[in-house]
């Protein structure tokens, strides 16, 4: 069985990914089980920041890595606050967290109207070989939506609260963990994985 190292510290995320990949005959290890650390997230895009982190675990644990960088676009913010989501309050000084990053979005957000309160979940997935992979993996996700005027529901990480899902008439939190591993921008981001990748889908 091929071992990869999950190059992420976030363990909601980590949990999402292995539920997601749990069938594939791949043995997925979270990179703190090597004691590496974070890698600085210094890319000005998704795909940058994910090739950032899996060169980072592949390198300093000689094994392949998959690395996840994800975050909410809200167009009235003119894409804020995109690859900076996990830390977005935090660079405001309103602290650190979900809860300060929710705080924060819906007081930007208290003026602006619900036709004009559009978003969308971005996720870009990078598998590398080894470290010095010239021809990585990458494969994008996107989840549309809006923003909500109040947290809905208590599933999910991140910005799922405010994040309404139109097709379903509910907030990402609201939904059962299986459908979201259906239909959201990482579940869209990993097919996409999993069809160029045939080892992952068992085939030989």
């Amino acid at each position: 069985m091929t071992t990869i190292v999950l190059a992420s510290g976030n363990r909601k995320k980590l949990d999402e990914l292995q539920r997601i990949l749990a069938a594939k005959a791949v043995n997925f290890v979270p990179q703190s089980t090597f004691d590496v650390r974070d890698a600085d997230e210094t890319g000005l895009s998704f795909v940058e920041n994910a090739l950032i982190k899996a060169r980072h675990a592949s390198a300093l644990t000689q094994l392949p890595a998959l690395a996840d960088d994800s975050g909410i676009e809200v167009d009235a913010l003119e894409g804020e606050p995109g690859i900076y989501s996990a830390r977005f309050a935090a660079m405001h000084g309103k602290g650190n967290g979900d809860d300060a990053n929710n705080a924060l979005l819906l007081d930007l957000l208290k003026h602006t109207p619900e036709a004009q309160r559009r978003a969308r979940y971005h996720c870009a997935i990078v598998l590398l070989r080894h470290a010095r992979d010239p021809m990585p993996l990458i494969c994008l996700g996107s989840w549309e939506g809006s923003i909500l005027t109040t947290p809905r529901g208590a599933q999910g990480f991140g910005y799922d609260p405010l994040f309404y899902v139109p097709t379903h008439h509910c907030s990402a939190a609201e939904l059962a963990p299986e459908i979201k591993n259906a239909i959201s921008h990482r579940a869209i981001a990993l097919r996409q994985l999993l069809q160029q990748w045939p080892h992952l889908s068992g085939d030989k």
